[in-house]
């Protein structure tokens, strides 16, 4: 019953609301933060100070005090009129079966790394539920620009999206980020997680497994600390982020260890890549991203066959990645204290260069440019 209405309701909007040529909705995964791609471009847009209508939709719209945009509760009678009413709509994940693009709206999907380790779509159709496929398929006959950050991204778009519409060679807004230099913004961010401006950050951000056990999750983390500070010097901290589909085990993980803070709940994931020093994580793409900074990045990954046979296949081989690869935690102390920035850099460089990154820090303008030339049509 409640879909029948939204479906009244949305076609009630677009049949007696015009489209608003300077209106541009923002959704990141499903209401829920303020970050990934959409947050870049926003921020872009409220930088270049033209007459834009930004309209953000929010589960919980009270939670973000952001300047330069309307809010709007996802859901909501006046998100239907949002959605129905803005002439381009931006977001890094599918939309609703409800989702209904009129003829001169444009869609951008912007998706949510610059590169996949996991497979994805059509390749890891066998592990999908039938009911996301079918979206998936839907919502890819909607879209109007898919953005890409590698050329090895657009191939596997190509092949898996069922999208045959234009696929563009931008790179990925939130990586913009990840280009500055800005002391000033990483010391802000270590006091909004609650460090020292002088503390050195190693982030540890596992992704899930099917199980949503934590038993990969324990990595000794006095000892790594202890092996940190040696090797590199400083008074270092471990800022653990599980993934969101984790985020309610994340105090049980706490209950064992207290040596780590906890900032799963820290909504934008970049700004903590930006203000750390060093990188841990084993399945996620976020590898990707931080391999800009060309700052260290191990993969703990003592459960490799486990989860390539149970959960994901995955477009690498980990032996190919550039990164320093850990199956046990003494492994980690190890790769840490032999840790080479020289060969390390060189073998990044060189994965970056084999994947035909377009990461140039410029993203946001480039998308920017092309919503503006299009906005007319």
């Amino acid at each position: 019953m409640k879909e029948l209405i939204y479906q009244i309701i949305i076609r009630f909007f677009n049949s007696l609301f015009p489209i608003r040529k300077n209106k541009v909705l923002f959704i990141s995964y499903y209401g829920n933060q303020y970050g990934c791609n959409p947050k870049y471009l926003s921020q872009y847009m409220v930088q270049q100070n033209r007459k834009w209508d930004i309209v953000w939709a929010f589960v919980r719209p009270k939670d973000y005090h952001i300047k330069g945009i309307r809010k709007v509760r996802y859901m909501s009678l006046a998100y239907f009129y949002e959605l129905c009413t803005s002439k381009v709509i931006v977001s890094n994940y599918r939309m609703t079966s409800l989702f209904r693009k009129r003829k001169k709206q444009l869609y951008i999907q912007t998706w949510h790394s610059s590169l996949r380790l996991k497979m994805i779509e059509q390749d890891a159709e066998h592990t999908l539920p039938p009911h996301y496929v079918q979206l998936a398929k839907v919502d890819s006959q909607n879209i109007d620009f898919l953005l890409s950050g590698c050329q090895y991204s657009t191939s596997i778009f190509k092949r898996c999206f069922w999208y045959n519409g234009a696929i563009v060679a931008t790179g990925t807004p939130r990586n913009d980020l990840l280009f500055k230099d800005n002391q000033k913004l990483k010391e802000n961010i270590l006091l909004k997680i609650g460090l020292s401006t002088t503390t050195k950050v190693a982030l540890y951000a596992p992704t899930f497994r099917k199980g949503e056990t934590l038993e990969y999750y324990n990595i000794c983390y006095d000892d790594l600390i202890h092996t940190l500070e040696q090797r590199f010097g400083g008074t270092w901290c471990i800022a653990v982020r599980l993934h969101p589909h984790l985020r309610n085990l994340s105090e049980e993980l706490r209950k064992n260890e207290s040596s780590f803070i906890d900032v799963t709940l820290f909504d934008d994931i970049q700004e903590l890549l930006f203000a750390s020093d060093l990188l841990i994580t084993d399945y996620s793409s976020l590898m990707f991203d931080f391999a800009i900074t060309h700052r260290p990045c191990l993969l703990y990954v003592p459960d490799l066959k486990e989860y390539t046979s149970k959960d994901r296949s995955l477009y690498f081989s980990i032996e190919e990645l550039p990164f320093l690869i850990c199956k046990t935690r003494e492994q980690l102390v190890e790769k840490i204290n032999n840790f080479d920035t020289t060969s390390y850099t060189k073998k990044v460089s060189g994965f970056l260069r084999s994947i035909g990154s377009y990461e140039t820090g410029n993203a946001s303008e480039k998308v920017i440019n092309l919503i503006s030339q299009n906005i007319h049509s």
